[in-house]
Order: structure tokens, then sequence, then C-alpha cells
């Protein structure tokens, strides 16, 4: 799993490249640490390149929405492929996320 963080003045943009399972959860957590403090930034994950989630990887995800639109950020996600599409349907979080 790889991580990648672009940070602008309105943005900040994670992407994300690989399997987030529950052997890269830690290290995927601790590295998506700067979206935590958004600052009413934009929020962008990247999923262009992302190939599989596990739950852990969905709590990073639900950690981040929560915290960033506490901080009054908008949190996107984006380029989600079709496998993860569905696990966001099969959990309901297709309801709660954004998708571009």
């Amino acid at each position: 799993m790889k991580t990648t963080i672009q940070e602008t003045d309105d943005k900040i943009v994670a992407i994300l490249s690989g399997e987030l399972d529950t052997a890269a959860a830690q290290e995927t957590e601790e590295a998506l640490q700067p979206l935590l403090d958004s600052r009413g930034r934009e929020v962008i994950i990247d999923c262009t390149e992302l190939e599989y989630i596990a739950s852990s990887g969905l709590r990073i995800l639900l950690g981040i929405l929560k915290e960033a639109k506490a901080a009054g950020s908008r949190v996107v996600l984006k380029n989600v492929n079709d496998m993860i599409r569905d696990v966001m349907v099969i959990t309901g979080l297709i309801r709660i996320f954004e998708f571009e």
C-alpha cells in the first residue's frame, strides 16, 4: 500500500495505491494524519489506484470523514472502482460519502 499526500492552500489530496487491507491499515492511517487537520480545506481521496479495501480501511475513511467535516471540510472520494463502490453500497457508506 502506498499513500501520497499533496497539499495546497485550499485542498489536501491523498492518493491511495494498492490494497488497503488489515496489514496496511496502521501504516496508512498514520500516513493519512494530515487529512485530520484539514482546517476547512477540501479533502480529496483519490482511489484511482486503490485495488481493494478491507473493513479496517473503511474505518480509516470514516474517521477522516468525521474529523474533516468537524473542521468544516468537504470530503470527496474520487475515481472509486466498481469493486470498492460495491463495498460502499453493501455497507451503506455510499449514502455517507461524496463521490466524483
